[in-house]
């Protein structure tokens, strides 16, 4: 399958490629065009802002918790019916998980998917030096096809003469265009990144289309494609949700909590959901005073409930109806954000009391990928099921594991025991945990917990 595709990294963090990927999916949108937005890594964020400008799902690629085998797979299943795919990295291009080498990287993403690299630099404090960086990133790795660049915050008509001067005798990479600083196009941030478009709303679209507006007339757009149509077609079949898990019977209703306290979610998990046989019903803890109608089983994946903490709280109707319906042994898998609503309080203030463990705020950010087994059964599935994940909060429980922790892993550190796999308070069906997942590395775990989800409602 051919579809023309390329990939925006960096030399590292804050170089603008969120501004420059979002904004190249904007314009080429604008032009028309059906494009396919994707993200490299665990982030979630960023594919919502993708997703803004795409009017499509931004979907991640992340080589780690996924596996290198389904990088092309899922980016095909994705980018089905688009005319171009946009890819944003992480972090810098060559920069992957910790202590294993190129292991889910942009680069190593890149070249799965035998895409050409844009180089995003940020030019504000360089002249002639940005042949030099621009150099050693083309040559580092020639399997890495770095085929254009696009300089960011660009102070002047002379400073991107003295730039492209530069790269033009030092470098061999063509500029595909020169972006000036513009405060209009910043993206608000906070403790954990980027704030997430589903709470910008309205300024969240606006934000798009001036960043849509901004490389539109920064870029050159026709360079941009034809680059893209160079990458050659991938020879490998679309992933395929339904050949990953067989339909259980009965079609369980399965509640997915969203919104803007809980707006982390891939959308390959519900999509494995409903291949199992379940019906995916998304609500809004913030605004519903139930679950829905006949639900059978429970999602709570994460976000940002202590920007919520006060409404979360005050919802004591949801709150009673979850407690009551985890004490019916109905299954709930709830992962970070979940996990705190689902403790007895968050930063002092009420939460659902299914779990045991009182979550604060605190300075400290906990980030990295985890290699985690589970130490007991639970609707994700039997003790010893295997799973690559990624953490990523600056909260923390009190205590940390239940008496049947969720899952076990090894740090620098030692070994550490996290999360609940019931009974908690009477919950002998909850699995929650800081543990990030997606679900299309292991997607056993979708299989398990819809047939969970159908066994209760059989009851």
């Amino acid at each position: 399958m051919n579809i023309p595709r390329l990939v925006v990294a960096a030399p590292s963090s804050g170089s603008g490629k969120t501004t420059v990927a979002t904004g190249l999916i904007a314009a080429l949108a604008a032009r028309g065009l059906a494009v396919s937005p994707h993200k490299v890594g665990p982030d979630y964020i960023d594919p919502g802002y993708h997703g803004l400008a795409a009017g499509r799902p931004g979907r991640n690629l992340d080589a780690f918790m996924c596996g290198p085998e389904r990088i092309a797979p899922l980016f095909l299943h994705g980018a089905a019916g688009a005319d171009v795919a946009v890819v944003e990295g992480v972090m810098g291009l060559f920069d992957g998980a910790s202590g294993r080498g190129e292991l889910a990287s942009t680069a190593h993403v890149a070249k799965l998917l035998r895409a050409p690299v844009v180089l995003v630099v940020d030019a504000s404090s360089q002249s002639r030096s940005v042949a030099a960086l621009v150099h050693g990133f083309a040559s580092w790795d020639p399997e890495v096809r770095l085929a254009g660049v696009i300089l960011n915050r660009v102070a002047s008509d002379r400073h991107e003469h003295l730039l492209r001067e530069a790269l033009e005798e030092g470098s061999g990479v063509p500029v595909l265009g020169a972006v000036r600083r513009s405060a209009a196009v910043a993206t608000p941030s906070r403790h954990l990144g980027l704030i997430p478009a589903v709470e910008r709303s309205a300024e969240a679209l606006r934000a798009v289309a001036d960043m849509g507006e901004l490389i539109g007339r920064s870029v050159d757009l026709d360079a941009v494609l034809a680059l893209a149509r160079t990458a050659p077609p991938l020879d490998d079949a679309p992933w395929d949700p339904a050949a990953e898990v067989a339909p259980v019977p009965g079609t369980p209703r399965i509640a997915v909590a969203g919104g803007a306290a809980f707006s982390f979610s891939y959308a390959e998990n519900a999509e494995l959901l409903t291949a199992a046989g379940a019906e995916v019903v998304p609500f809004d803890p913030l605004h519903a005073d139930a679950l829905p109608e006949g639900t059978a089983g429970l999602v709570i994946g994460g976000g940002f409930p202590e920007l919520y903490v006060r409404e979360l709280s005050g919802n004591t109707t949801l709150r009673g109806a979850i407690a009551a319906f985890a004490a019916s042994g109905a299954p709930i898998a709830a992962e970070c954000a979940g996990l705190l609503y689902l403790g007895r309080e968050l930063d002092g203030l009420p939460m659902c009391g299914v779990l045991d463990t009182a979550a604060r705020m605190t300075e400290r950010l906990t980030l990295g990928y985890r290699e985690a087994v589970a130490l007991h059964d639970s609707p994700l599935g039997p003790a010893g099921t295997r799973v690559r994940g990624h953490e990523f909060h600056r909260t923390v429980c009190e205590p940390g594991a239940g008496e049947r922790p969720a899952w076990g892993w090894r740090l620098p550190a030692g070994p550490r025991t996290e999360g609940f796999a019931g009974p908690g308070t009477g919950a002998g069906q909850v699995h929650a945990s800081y543990l990030h997942l997606h679900w299309a590395g292991s997607p056993q775990l979708a299989a398990s917990f819809t047939a969970a989800a159908a066994a209760h409602r059989a009851g």
